[in-house]
């Protein structure tokens, strides 16, 4: 008996050493390389932000989340729909060394595509960054090991793949951007630059067997964003349909899947381009969108089209596992992982991100006498969010400490030369980022404005001096008033002056009260005819000769020098300091820098009344202070009240004239007698005789 057991318990012990190998042969059920079933990673819209961000995203954390869905889900596709440049320290490196790209490769990207801001430095920066990352571009032979579940054996195979990601852009039209006066030269260096790279109209990705063919579209309003791209561009529905029907036609792929960076917003729903997209282009698969800014909580489903977006500032991983189902794939499993402090940082790939920090720091910052990391002041208050910020059709705290900066700015640069700057002018759309509680960087400093490239080719707007009278900066006031609501990014915040806005008033006289501040505080009143000094950055004032056009004619504003010339070249205006430009990100990081005890002032804990929101309905309200428009269109509504009025008098007297009446203003109504005085004169009788005769008979 002794024996028996001793048996059997010899037989359960090796079946039990035996269990980690047999565990190791039988694949975890989330991993599945059933053709069917295809797994994707994807990101949009991460604009430089390689770093974390107070405790929020980065490469190092999405690192490690591709390492744990690879293992889960092994050879997962991972994909980006654009806008992967531009908001952070990062970009002042995008032309010199391609870091955003080539980390992309380092984190294993297999396609990306272009969005707008790739295109911030023009068609001519694009193809400088381009020829940078090409350098970087390696075939790397993979060997893998393939499970297969009716054996239950491995095999091995090997692939090979490029160490950088595809790029695919099919919309570039590149005949009329090659033959353009205006982009013909630009257009050669980035055509030059995209093939060297190896950029395509559309890839196929081929992992375990399966085959997923990747196309990528710009869309409508990232186009319109970008004026002096350098390039021209075909319409994307219909060149969509045109790479659909091509790798339909070849028999290329088991899935469609399309890189847009047309956007899917909320608020628009169904009106939203992506959707449109997925509506007129029969045959995608999948839409991974960018542009918007906006995650998808759950996947929007389009016809037989799939569409999802993670978001923005690589503060998420979207991962979407999709399911065939006869010719359409069903959403198997879908999450967006949250890149947050509880994901740890991949030690190799933050070492390579504070590589290219260092970067910054010798290649750009170092003029500036500023490091990437370094502290310029503490906040203890609470700033809106970008998102809020960009919807505020009102007064708002970062908007003030921003334009006091351009003042500040402009004082230290200038020194004993000083000219009093009487208002500075930001329209929201040129903030990209705001503040938060804590250590205010000078990363933080910079992305604040982390857009546009000054005359001296260097990354950041700079700051314009122009003049305008005093009638032209209340019609800048107005235009906050009365249309910056009719489009994003044109609200306007000033420094220098306040107003009142009431939005029952008649457009385009929405805006009283509007006073300028002097230097000690108190209010004063405009001169209509004077010049003022306006700072602004140097794409608003280029912008302000829309403001004719956006108000149809009822408002103008023409920017002047001191001398009362019309200015036909800005940059002749910039703000210099010792010949270098002042850029709008460092007149902000001075004057966060110049804080007392190292902390943000109190005054910016709440607003300062230079905007006051007054909705009333009391007619005084609404009349007071007409401007010319104002006085045009209560002329236009008086008028035909008063011809109105004057018939309905004129029409009333001649009925009254009818009926034998009379009535003034002054009397109360009498019986006119006129007419039977004038009837007994002629037959000589008097009223009396008249009906004494009557009597007698």
């Amino acid at each position: 008996m002794k024996r028996l057991v001793t048996a059997l318990t010899a037989v359960v012990l090796v079946f039990c050493l035996s269990l980690p190998s047999f565990a190791a042969a039988v694949p975890d059920e989330q991993t599945d390389n059933d053709k069917n079933r295809i797994s994707i990673m994807f990101t949009g819209d991460m604009h430089s932000h390689l770093d974390e961000h107070h405790g929020q995203g980065g490469f190092a954390r999405l690192k490690t989340k591709t390492d744990e869905i690879n293992q889960k889900y092994p050879e997962s596709f991972f994909f980006d729909s654009g806008d992967f440049s531009m908001g952070t320290l990062f970009q002042t490196i995008f032309q010199s060394d391609a870091s955003e790209l080539i980390m992309m490769g380092e984190l294993g990207y297999d396609v990306t595509t272009l969005g707008n801001h790739e295109f911030d430095y023009g068609a001519e920066g694009l193809a400088k960054m381009l020829q940078k990352a090409s350098k970087n571009i390696e075939t790397i032979t993979e060997i893998t090991r393939t499970y297969d579940p009716e054996t239950y054996t491995y095999s091995t195979v090997t692939t090979q793949r490029q160490s950088m990601p595809t790029l695919v852009s099919a919309n570039i039209d590149w005949d009329k951007t090659l033959a353009g006066k205006k982009t013909k030269e630009d257009g050669e260096k980035l055509k030059k630059a995209m093939d060297k790279y190896g950029a395509q109209d559309y890839t196929v990705i081929q992992k375990q067997g399966i085959s997923v063919a990747v196309f990528g579209i710009m869309g409508d309003d990232s186009i319109s964003m970008m004026p002096e791209s350098g390039v021209k561009w075909k319409d994307r529905i219909s060149r969509a349909k045109e790479i659909v029907n091509e790798i339909k036609r070849n028999g290329e792929a088991d899935m469609i899947v399309c890189l847009s960076h047309g956007g899917y917003y909320e608020s628009l729903g169904k009106d939203s381009e992506d959707i449109e997209l997925a509506k007129e282009v029969e045959g995608i698969d999948l839409i991974i969108s960018g542009h918007s800014h906006e995650a998808t909580e759950t996947p929007i489903r389009e016809g037989d089209t799939v569409i999802v977006a993670a978001g923005m500032n690589a503060e998420n991983l979207g991962h979407i596992v999709l399911k065939k189902t006869g010719d359409t794939y069903d959403v198997d499993s879908y999450r967006l992982n949250s890149l947050n402090s509880n994901v740890e940082e991949d030690y190799s790939i933050k070492t390579l991100v504070d590589s290219y920090k260092s970067l910054v720091n010798y290649g750009y910052l170092a003029d500036y006498g500023l490091t990437y990391d370094e502290v310029l002041a503490e906040n203890e208050y609470d700033f809106s969010s970008i998102d809020e910020f960009v919807n505020n059709y009102g007064e708002d705290t970062l908007a003030d400490l921003m334009t006091d900066s351009y003042i500040y700015a402009v004082k230290e640069a200038e020194g004993e030369d000083y000219e009093k700057v009487d208002v500075a002018v930001l329209p929201s759309g040129i903030v990209r980022a705001s503040l938060e509680k804590g250590d205010i960087t000078t990363a933080d400093a910079f992305a604040l404005s982390a857009v546009g490239m000054g005359a001296d080719g260097t990354p950041g707007y700079p700051l314009v001096s122009v003049y305008l009278t005093g009638k032209e900066l209340k019609s800048l006031v107005e235009v906050d008033a009365s249309a910056s609501d009719a489009e994003d990014g044109t609200i306007l915040h000033f420094a220098g002056v306040s107003y009142s806005v009431n939005k029952h008033r008649i457009i385009m006289n929405r805006a009283t009260d509007i006073e300028l501040y002097t230097e000690d505080g108190k209010k004063q009143k405009i001169e209509k005819g004077r010049l003022y000094r306006v700072v602004t950055d140097l794409y608003s004032c280029q912008m302000l000769g829309l403001v004719d056009k956006k108000s149809h004619g009822l408002l103008s504003v023409m920017p002047k020098d001191k001398n009362g010339k019309k200015i036909k070249n800005y940059e002749e205006h910039i703000i210099k300091d010792g010949g270098e430009e002042v850029k709008v990100w460092y007149a902000a990081a001075s004057y966060i820098d110049s804080f007392k005890n190292g902390k943000v002032p109190e005054e910016y804990s709440k607003t300062q009344g230079r905007e006051v929101t007054d909705n009333t309905f009391y007619p005084f309200a609404l009349i007071k202070q007409p401007n010319t428009v104002g006085l045009m269109l209560i002329g236009v509504i008086l008028i035909p009240v008063v011809i109105i009025a004057g018939l309905i008098i004129a029409l009333r007297k001649r009925i009254i004239r009818r009926r034998g009446y009379d009535k003034s203003i002054f009397k109360k109504k009498t019986r006119r007698r006129d007419r039977p005085k004038m009837k007994m004169r002629k037959m000589n009788i008097s009223r009396s005789s008249r009906w004494s005769r009557r009597k007698r008979y």
